[in-house]
């Protein structure tokens, strides 16, 4: 599971810019995906400002490199501290259609938003996915069911023990008492 992720179908962020770093116009990003091998690859990215909107900035990617949980790019013509701070609060993304391919079994996040949520043992819908979150252990799928209600499920496969990409669903065990706790 990658938690990739944008509003915008046509796209995926990748990273955020979170600050300038050193003199060369590098910038130091938070990565949005458990993958931080596939920024060394990149050639092109789009910057987007996710607040002013308007039309992204496509930059080439002349250097990335991972360094303390951060992603360290350099974008070409971005060769100055104040050139790098202009870049702040940007999002990284590539369109959709460049996402890397995922082994057999694992998922990106943004695919799985809006999947109905099925109890496999009886059948009965239990709500579509709305979001994840993350607290250090398993992902867990936000769902919300019927009436609005949000409740959270751990996304393990003990628990999620079918996820059919062709049919929007994923077939849950859930273990007893799990649903009410979460009410």
């Amino acid at each position: 599971m990658t938690p990739e992720g944008s509003d915008d179908p046509q796209w995926v962020t990748i990273a955020l810019v979170a600050t300038s770093r050193g003199n060369r116009g590098e910038v130091s990003a938070i990565p949005l995906s458990d993958r931080l091998e596939r920024f060394q690859r990149l050639r092109e990215v789009f910057l987007f400002d996710a607040e002013a909107g308007g039309e992204p900035l496509r930059v080439e990617v002349e250097s990335a490199w991972e360094h303390r949980g951060r992603i360290i790019l350099k974008f070409r013509g971005v060769d100055s501290i104040s050139a790098a701070e202009a870049l702040r609060g940007k999002e990284v993304r590539i369109p959709r259609a460049e996402r890397e391919p995922l082994p057999e079994g694992e998922y990106y996040e943004s695919d799985l938003i809006g999947f109905e949520v099925l109890d496999r043992q009886s059948g009965r819908l239990l709500g579509k996915v709305a979001g994840w979150q993350h607290y250090g252990g398993p992902a867990l799928l936000e769902v919300e069911g019927p009436g609005g209600r949000v409740f959270e499920i751990p996304f393990a496969a003990s628990i999620c023990v079918e996820i059919d990409m062709n049919r929007g669903r994923i077939q849950v065990d859930l273990p007893e008492g799990l649903e009410d706790l979460n009410g």
